[in-house]
């Protein structure tokens, strides 16, 4: 494996989880501190802490201390990145199908010689 396919299994696997996606999408908006993130959340400060350090071993949030409060901001042009991998993977499918919807257009050779 190369190092952007471990990369992306990392990103993925971080977005997998609801938790973390929703996370994400409040950094994206601007700095929060984790206490006040997990305030939101109807678990314990130390599974959001867990949550954040997934996504911040992802790329895909920053974090830095201010007094004693952690801040996490979410990265932009990690999820653009996540963004453009799935583009790829769309547009291979749909070139595939797109094979299949012509092969299967296409005249049969063997049943035109059969009628």
């Amino acid at each position: 494996m190369t190092e952007n396919e471990d990369k992306a299994d990392t990103m993925f696997h971080a977005l997998a989880d609801r938790t973390r996606r929703d996370i994400l999408r409040r950094v994206l908006t601007g700095e929060h501190s984790v206490s006040t993130l997990a305030a939101s959340y109807d678990m314990s400060f130390a599974a959001v802490q867990k949550h954040v350090a997934v996504l911040e071993r992802a790329g895909l949030i920053s974090k830095r201390r201010s007094g004693r409060e952690a801040l996490a901001s979410g990265d932009v042009e990690a999820v653009r990145s996540a963004g453009s991998m799935l583009t790829e993977l769309e547009t291979v499918w749909r070139g595939r199908i797109a094979r299949i919807d012509d092969l299967i257009a296409a005249p049969n050779p063997r049943t035109e010689r059969n009628e």
